[in-house]
């Protein structure tokens, strides 16, 4: 025989439940043009590793991303404009010119990695000969064949290089620079390496470039470069009003910070192994799980649910 619940236990229990579901409803409800979240890359193997780090992390919450290859200037562009949310490869101080530019347009989320270095960089053979310094560097012309092979075009470093040449600053005005993506100049930095012969380029860590060549990165750079060899700091950054709008992909972003190792790991397997980045990056984070628990601190996935357990389902951990 049927038996009718009494009267007030089944308000009682609708009203639990509509609760539930109301409670449910607000962790999960970010706007569904959150699901998607797009990434700006230069090209840039140590930017590849953060991305896909992120990437990773956010398709195990629930995300869909898309990372799209874009020169600085077109990313700055492309961030003020909304058609980019991220940027992880904010380098500074060598952006700084585009910082100042795009500051009342994009968002300065955090700094994500410290203890940088980027300035031009020899072979140790050819800081062995005597180039140790910028102001060696005219000494040899012939042998550099007055070249100083850089990154992309339109790179912020290439735009200080060719500044410092425009300014013949010591003894360079007759010299060019080499535009070219980071695996062209790597390619070369290689053919002079094993030819013994004098290159000076665009050196940086984190990068395996560290591990693969005995290099020294020359002083005397500061105008151009800053102090410490080009001391730098990485910084995250989002278009404007994202982390508002977006508040579980925000949170989970300003506590994204990276480390040399981390970094020089995940580009060493992309680069000596030709993995994809993204699955570098996952490898690295099944390796090292311990760094979710801080990362993913206050985020929940895109439905609402618990984020450390996803994403470590979604690592297989």
């Amino acid at each position: 025989m049927l038996q009718m619940l009494p009267y007030r236990p089944l308000v009682k229990s609708i009203a639990l439940a509509t609760l539930a579901l109301s409670a449910s409803l607000s962790l999960a409800q970010e706007p569904s043009q959150c699901q998607k979240v797009t990434f700006s890359d230069p090209g840039w193997t140590d930017i590849g590793a953060t991305n896909g780090i992120t990437s990773t992390i956010l398709e195990g919450l629930g995300y869909q991303t898309e990372v799209f290859l874009l020169g600085v200037p077109v990313g700055f562009e492309s961030l003020k404009s909304g058609e980019i949310d991220l940027f992880m490869g904010n380098w500074m101080p060598a952006q700084s010119g585009f910082i100042d530019q795009y500051k009342e347009d994009i968002d300065q989320v955090r700094t994500n990695l410290e203890g940088v270095k980027f300035t031009l960089a020899v072979p140790e053979f050819v800081y062995n000969a005597g180039v140790q310094s910028f102001a060696d560097l005219h000494k040899f012309e012939n042998q550099f064949r007055s070249k100083i092979y850089g990154i992309e075009a339109g790179a912020p470093a290439n735009q200080n290089l060719q500044k410092m040449i425009d300014s013949n600053d010591f003894g360079l005005g007759d010299w060019k620079v080499v535009e070219s993506g980071e695996q062209a100049m790597l390619t070369q930095v290689n053919r002079s390496v094993r030819r013994d012969k004098f290159i000076v380029f665009l050196g940086w860590e984190p990068h395996p470039m560290n591990v693969n060549f005995d290099l020294k990165y020359l002083s005397g750079g500061d105008k151009y470069f800053g102090p410490n060899y080009g001391g730098a700091t990485i910084h995250t950054l989002s278009r404007k009003g994202y982390s508002q709008e977006c508040s579980n992909v925000g949170t989970l972003v300003q506590n994204l910070k990276f480390s040399l190792t981390m970094e020089n790991e995940i580009i060493g397997e992309v680069l000596n192994n030709a993995k994809n980045p993204k699955v570098a990056a996952k490898e690295w984070l099944t390796a090292n799980p311990d760094v979710l628990d801080t990362w993913l601190e206050g985020v929940t996935t895109y439905d609402g649910g618990n984020g450390l357990t996803a994403v470590k389902q979604h690592l297989a951990l």
